[in-house]
């Protein structure tokens, strides 16, 4: 089965989404594809019970998508869910679900993507071309989890298949990582009477919603440099040293700290204060694993029914695209820095990775749009 599109968009999340309803407004056909049964599935079928959107609401918003004043502040992850739904409905959005690509490769004679897929519902082969290739599969694709702790003899779970703490009250607990999935979930179990400790290896640079909320819009009118500070010299003042209770802090600030390194600031829900009380224990890095005693640096062990791992994701882009040399590093993200990642050569582009939230999103979307439509022309 063949198809050909002036466009097509991998990934059906907000990346792909966004990109699709730039596109429509720009009336250029495109084609949108997605592995999973249904859109923004890491939001629907990843996600944990209790999570809103870590930043506010004016910094959240999607191309064309405007929150009412009524809605809350920082959105829940239900009212996310069908904000995309409506989204779709609006831009008349059809993704092709159950579509799992399998190859992206550029033809330098025929000027155009070739992309095989496979279509799960019927078994079939489907094969897309394209003159223009939007990588839309987003950072979070594949679960990273530590080789050392899978010789573990209790129960792993990966924070992508968490819901709420309360199928592990009185239980002993592990939670690794410490961003901001490790920190919410320690509190989410602590809350149910887990007991709960966390693994914290790095610096952590810890913040209040309203702190981050105030530099994001102070930093539209104000360097960097001295929103960073005003921010540094705020929740220092809010949480204190907590380098006695195993947290040390980074050099920079959130804002140049997420700008360098791409690493989000922990946006406190609580956790701090239930570490300061000791009701959630700072473990340091794991060095070894017995049957359910985890030894960790400095020889101190303890024994967990549980682990969850908050580590993260992998993108999987470069496993499928077989000629984004020009754009994606060998973790199948962006070689370039923010502002200038979106675009490689060939008419490859690539949304949602750069580690810039819905807000990065949004800025990608409107750019390869605009693009695609001069280049097409």
């Amino acid at each position: 089965m063949e198809e050909k599109t002036v466009v097509l968009i991998v990934g059906a999340g907000p990346a792909g989404l966004a990109t699709a309803a730039c596109l429509t407004q720009l009336s250029i056909p495109y084609v949108i594809v997605e592995r999973e049964d249904c859109s923004a599935s890491l939001w629907r079928n990843r996600a944990y019970d209790r999570l809103k959107l870590h930043l506010a609401k004016e910094f959240c918003e999607l191309p064309y998508m405007s929150y009412p004043a009524e809605a809350p502040t920082y959105i829940p992850k239900d009212q996310f869910i069908r904000d995309m739904d409506n989204y779709i409905e609006r831009f008349n959005i059809r993704p092709k679900y159950y579509t799992d690509v399998k190859s992206c490769t550029y033809d330098q004679d025929k000027q155009c993507w070739f992309t095989l897929a496979h279509d799960m519902t019927t078994s079939m082969v489907v094969r897309y071309t394209s003159r223009f290739l939007v990588v839309a599969s987003g950072e979070n694709s594949a679960e990273n989890i530590p080789t050392i702790l899978n010789d573990f003899a209790g129960e792993t779970i990966h924070s992508s298949r968490y819901k709420s703490g309360a199928a592990y009250s009185s239980k002993n607990v592990l939670v690794v990582g410490c961003g901001n999935s490790g920190m919410e979930i320690a509190y989410d179990l602590a809350s149910h009477g887990a007991n709960t400790a966390i693994v914290v290896r790095s610096p952590v640079r810890v913040v209040t919603k309203e702190i981050i909320r105030c530099g994001m819009t102070l930093v539209q009118r104000m360097p960097v440099e001295t929103v960073d500070d005003l921010l540094v010299r705020m929740s220092n003042c809010m949480f204190g040293d907590l380098s006695r209770h195993g947290i040390v802090r980074p050099e920079k600030g959130p804002l140049l700290l997420k700008a360098k390194t791409g690493r989000s600031a922990v946006i406190d829900v609580g956790t701090i204060g239930l570490i300061k009380k000791g009701t959630i224990k700072v473990a340091g890095n794991t060095s070894k694993i017995k049957g359910n005693i985890v030894e960790f640096e400095g020889r101190k062990a303890s024994a967990f029914d549980v682990i969850v791992f908050a580590t993260g994701y992998n993108s999987t882009a470069n496993t499928w695209l077989k000629n984004g040399e020009s754009m994606l590093n060998n973790d199948g993200l962006p070689k370039k820095e923010f502002p200038n990642h979106w675009k490689g050569a060939n008419g490859l582009y690539c949304a949602g990775l750069a580690k810039r939230g819905l807000a990065g999103i949004a800025m990608d979307a409107s750019n390869i749009a605009n693009d695609i439509l001069s280049s097409w022309h």
